[in-house]
């Protein structure tokens, strides 16, 4: 009798079914979010040539001084804040969005906001 897949087995099934969909171009690079327990990051990639153009993450230098704990909202919405005004320095204003699998609930919500109040399109 076969056991029921892992929780992380069942969200890599999801980010597979996504990514089939989901594919970033120069004009419209992917942003791809990753949610652990106690941090939250996020990407912007050309996948033409498999280069991360943008990153921020809960654990940088720069936001771990705004940050005390990057495991909630506050934190999720504070990174999407700051990936939003690094691409849109870089050039870049629309994103197709990648959940990586997860909900869109709660901190990938949150992220996905506050990058959009900070003028990123989707």
């Amino acid at each position: 009798m076969a056991g029921k897949a892992s929780r992380n087995a069942r969200r890599l099934k999801r980010h597979q079914r996504v990514r089939n969909k989901v594919f970033g171009t120069p004009e419209k690079p992917r942003m791809c979010v990753f949610r652990s327990a106690k941090n939250i990051s996020v990407q912007i990639i050309d996948d033409t040539k498999g280069h991360t153009l943008v990153a921020a993450s809960s654990t940088d230098k720069d936001l771990k001084e705004q940050i005390p704990y990057g495991g909630n909202k506050e934190a999720a919405k504070v990174v999407g804040e700051a990936v939003a005004k690094k691409a849109l320095a870089a050039g870049i204003e629309t994103v197709s969005f990648d959940r990586g699998g997860f909900l869109y609930h709660g901190r990938v919500k949150e992220l996905a906001d506050g990058a959009r109040e900070a003028g990123l399109k989707f």
